[in-house]
């Protein structure tokens, strides 16, 4: 089953917030989004349902092995993508932007050839 974009960027932004605060909530989910709290509800229902996520009774929201995976795969392609784009000669807040709109539709051989470049020029 794939996945949509916008279940991947709720997933994304939950691995951030744990990352960042420990923990994640709906509304640190939705601020950092900018989009509703019926949004994240409506995202966190459908992620639950797949499997994706567990919430507790107080609203923590736990990413299961397959969520987690996802998050980090889409997190990774993320600053993989900023960090090639600042090289290029973007702003960091153009490049934070692209790559958000980049990382769901770029191919895996692109993005592989974009690592490989990265790798190369580290060097």
């Amino acid at each position: 089953m794939e996945i949509q974009k916008s279940s991947e960027d709720y997933l994304e932004t939950m691995l951030m917030m744990q990352e960042k605060h420990g923990y994640i909530r709906s509304i640190d989910v939705a601020e950092h989004l900018g989009v509703t709290k019926p949004s994240v509800s409506y995202a966190t229902k459908r992620l639950r349902e797949n499997g994706y996520i567990t919430m507790d009774k107080t609203g923590l929201i736990t990413l299961e092995p397959s969520g987690l995976a996802i998050a980090r795969e889409m997190l990774e392609r993320h600053h993989t993508l900023t960090t090639f784009l600042v090289r290029l000669g973007v702003d960091q807040e153009t490049a934070e932007a692209d790559a958000c709109k980049i990382e769901h539709d770029i191919s895996p051989q692109t993005f592989a050839a974009i690592c490989r470049h990265a790798r190369e020029h580290n060097q």
